[in-house]
C-alpha cells in the first residue's frame, strides 16, 4: 500500500468518525429535547402563570422532564393547532386547560388514540372524555362556598350584583347556576342583576361601574367569580368604600391577586377564594410522570379537587401554607388512591 493510499484511507476513516460522532450528539441532544411531558397553557394569564410554575416546580423536584406551552388565545382551535405540533414532536404526556368541554374532547381521543396520555386541569372535560383525570377548583362548590360567604357578610338579606368572565369558559355556567341556586334558598336575598361576558379587567371595571352608577343604591354584595372580575371589583370597590358616608358594599371574589389581597388588608374589601393553580400545574405532571412509568388509574375517569381556601382580614397573610399542604397531602395519595400497578 502505498504513502498515498495509506493517508487517503486515514482521512476518510477520520470523516467517517466525525460524521459519527455528530450524529451521535444530534441524536442525543434531539433525545433530551423532547421532555415527556407538556403543560399547556391556553394564553398569557396570572392564573395559566401560576400553573407554569407548579409544572416547573415538579420537574425540578423530580428530574423529570416538563415542557411547558403557552397559547396565544384561550380558543379550542388555537390549543388543537399547537398540541397538535407537540403530538407530532412525540411527547407523551399531556395536561390540558379544556377551554372548550365539547372542543377538547375530539382532541383527547386523538391524543389517547396515538399513544399518548391526557390529564385535564383547571376544569372538568365534557363526559365521555378520553382525559383520564380532571384537577380542578371543585367550581360548583367553590361558587356555593363564595356566595354563602357573602350572604353571610350582607347578613342574610339584601341585592347582590353577579359578575361573571367569559361565556365561554367551560366554568361560568356552572358558578352561575350554583350561585343562583345558593340565593334561591333565602328569601331575602335577590340577585338584582348579572353582569356577564367580561374577558379583561377594563371591560370589568366599566361594566361594574355602569351597574353600580345605574343601582348602585341598591346593591347590597358584590360577587365575582373569575380572576379578571375580582380585581376589576376590588380596586373599584377600594376607592368607592373609602370614601366618607360611602355605603358599604360587602364584596366576595375569586383568587389572589396582590391588588385583591392588599385591598382585604386594608378593609376595603371583604373576602376572595384563593384557589390552587400551582397545584393544577404540579399534580398534573404527578400524574402523568406516573401514568408514563406504567402506573394504572383506579377508574377511567376520575376529578381530583385541588382545595380552595376563603381569604379574609384575618388570614391574609397566612393563607398559602393551607393551599400548599393541599398539594402535599394529594401528591402522597396518588399512588394507591387514584393509581394503582397492576
Amino acid at each position: 500500500m502505498t504513502r498515498n493510499n495509506k493517508f487517503l484511507i486515514l482521512t476518510l476513516l477520520g470523516l467517517f468518525l466525525v460524521l459519527a460522532g455528530i450524529k451521535w450528539s444530534q441524536s442525543g441532544s434531539e433525545g433530551t429535547a423532547i421532555d415527556p411531558i407538556v403543560l399547556y397553557l391556553p394564553l398569557p394569564h396570572p392564573y395559566c402563570n401560576a400553573v407554569g410554575e407548579g409544572g416547573k416546580a415538579y420537574q425540578e423536584s423530580t428530574g423529570t422532564g416538563v415542557r411547558v406551552l403557552v397559547g396565544q388565545e384561550s380558543t379550542q382551535a388555537n390549543v388543537n393547532t399547537n398540541v397538535e405540533s407537540m403530538y407530532t414532536l412525540g411527547h407523551q404526556g399531556f395536561a390540558i386547560y379544556p377551554v372548550d368541554p365539547a372542543g377538547s374532547k375530539g382532541l383527547f381521543a386523538r391524543l389517547r388514540d396515538g399513544g399518548r396520555h391526557v390529564v385535564a386541569y383547571g376544569a372538568e372535560p365534557m363526559e365521555g372524555s378520553a382525559a383520564t383525570f380532571a384537577v380542578a377548583t371543585n367550581t360548583r362548590s367553590a361558587a356555593t362556598q363564595a356566595t354563602e360567604q357573602l350572604i353571610q357578610l350582607m347578613g342574610g338579606q339584601g341585592k347582590i350584583l353577579n359578575v361573571l368572565e367569559s361565556l365561554t369558559d367551560a366554568n361560568t355556567p356552572i358558578r352561575k347556576a350554583a350561585i343562583e341556586e345558593v340565593v334561591a334558598k333565602y328569601p331575602k336575598v335577590e340577585i338584582i342583576q348579572t353582569v356577564g361576558d367580561v374577558t379583561t379587567e377594563a371591560k370589568a371595571r366599566e361594566k361594574i361601574e355602569s351597574a353600580l352608577v345605574a343601582r348602585g343604591d341598591e346593591v347590597d354584595g358584590i360577587i365575582c367569580t373569575g380572576y379578571t372580575t375580582t380585581v376589576a371589583a376590588s380596586v373599584l370597590l377600594s376607592e368607592r368604600n373609602a370614601k366618607a358616608g360611602a355605603k358599604r358594599i360587602r364584596f366576595v371574589g375569586l383568587d389572589t391577586d396582590e391588588r385583591v389581597l392588599e385591598a382585604i388588608r386594608l378593609g376595603h374589601v371583604d373576602a376572595t377564594l384563593a384557589q390552587n393553580p400551582f397545584g393544577h400545574g404540579y399534580i398534573s405532571c404527578a400524574l402523568l410522570d406516573r401514568l408514563l412509568n406504567g402506573w394504572e388509574p383506579v377508574e377511567s375517569y376520575q376529578f381530583i379537587d385541588s382545595g380552595a381556601v376563603v381569604v379574609t382580614r384575618e388570614n391574609v397573610d397566612d393563607f398559602q401554607p393551607g393551599i400548599e399542604s393541599m398539594t402535599k397531602r394529594i401528591v402522597s395519595e396518588i399512588e394507591g388512591k387514584y393509581l394503582v400497578k397492576r
